[in-house]
């Protein structure tokens, strides 16, 4: 018995014996290109995204987009424009205590403040930590946004962390999603 022929009007190329349709391999390879014209591929970028560091891209016809923060490869970012400004609530760990604060500039407020780890960064603003500080209130030294290490807080930073490689790498993402959002 010989192999099938392939489908495809004038084609003589036999078909490919385990495709779901049969069709050669060329126009099998043709109608997957057409088919990631309409969804896009998945593949890595050609470099590194110049706003979130990540190397996941999705590949158009008319080109790449990161496939973090959607920023065009090759577009031009705008020097002229501020930052966007990402409030999030970050928590410090010193010894055996843990700081929750609250910055929209943390890598700034960071560096003034004395610890030993930065454990998790949280997207939220002064709302979300007082939320937090009311959260974990009976573990709060008095008047302060140190708190003792709990059971319920390293459980509440442990999901955050959860996933996560680096904290600055999350914080990253967020602002080149604000970037990209403001267009």
């Amino acid at each position: 018995m010989s192999a099938p022929d392939c489908l495809a009007d004038r084609c003589l190329g036999p078909a490919v014996a385990d495709a779901p349709v049969s069709l050669c391999a060329w126009h099998l390879a043709v109608s997957a290109e057409w088919a990631a014209s309409a969804d896009g591929v998945t593949d890595l970028l050609p470099t590194p995204c110049i706003l979130c560091g990540s190397r996941l891209g999705v590949r158009w016809p008319s080109g790449w987009l990161c496939a973090v923060c959607e920023w065009r490869h090759g577009d031009p970012i705008d020097g002229e424009l501020p930052p966007p400004r990402v409030d999030v609530v970050y928590y410090l760990r010193f010894g055996d205590r843990i700081k929750i604060g609250t910055s929209a500039r943390p890598r700034r407020r960071l560096a003034a403040i004395w610890h030993d780890e930065l454990l998790a960064l949280e997207l939220g603003d002064r709302l979300v930590e007082r939320r937090r500080h009311a959260q974990f209130a009976d573990d709060r030294f008095d008047r302060t946004e140190w708190f003792r290490r709990s059971p319920a807080l390293s459980a509440h930073v442990a999901a955050l962390a959860e996933g996560v490689d680096a904290p600055w790498a999350r914080y990253a993402r967020w602002t080149s999603e604000a970037l990209a959002r403001r267009g």
